[in-house]
C-alpha cells in the first residue's frame, strides 16, 4: 500500500512538473509569490487562578483593616476632638475604600463627616 502511494505521490509531482514547464505563466507566478509564509501558534498566556486570589486576598485583608481603623477612629471621633479625628477617620476610610473594602470605608466617611459637622457647628454653641 505505501508503494502504491509513493507512486501516487511521484506521479503527481511529475505532472505539476509538466504543467509548470508547459505554462509560461506560471514561472511569472511562481517568481512573484516565491517567498515563505509562517505562522506561529502558541497558547495564550494564563495564570493560575491561585496566584489571582492570594493578590486578590491580600488587597482585601489590607484594604479590611485599614476600613476597621477608619470606622474605629470615626466612632472615637464622636467622643474625643471631634475635628482632628474625624478628618483622619474620612481620610482613612478613603484609602479603605480604595483598597477594596468599599462599605467599611463608607460608613468611616460618614460618620467621621457626621463628627466634623457636629463638632464645627453644633458643639460651639453648648
Amino acid at each position: 500500500m505505501s508503494e502504491e502511494r509513493r507512486d501516487e505521490g511521484v506521479r503527481y509531482l511529475q505532472e505539476v512538473e509538466q504543467y509548470q514547464n508547459a505554462n509560461p505563466e506560471a514561472d511569472v507566478v511562481r517568481e512573484k509569490y516565491d517567498e515563505e509564509v509562517a505562522t506561529e501558534f502558541t497558547t495564550p498566556m494564563t495564570l493560575s487562578r491561585g496566584y489571582e486570589t492570594d493578590e486578590g486576598t491580600e488587597k482585601e485583608s489590607a484594604g479590611r483593616l485599614l476600613g476597621y481603623s477608619a470606622l474605629a477612629l470615626s466612632i472615637l471621633s464622636l467622643f474625643i476632638l471631634p475635628v482632628l479625628m474625624g478628618a483622619a477617620g474620612i481620610v482613612l476610610g478613603f484609602v479603605a475604600r480604595r483598597r477594596g473594602s468599599g462599605m467599611l470605608g463608607a460608613w468611616a466617611i460618614g460618620i467621621g463627616a457626621v463628627s466634623v459637622v457636629v463638632g464645627l457647628f453644633v458643639l460651639p454653641f453648648f
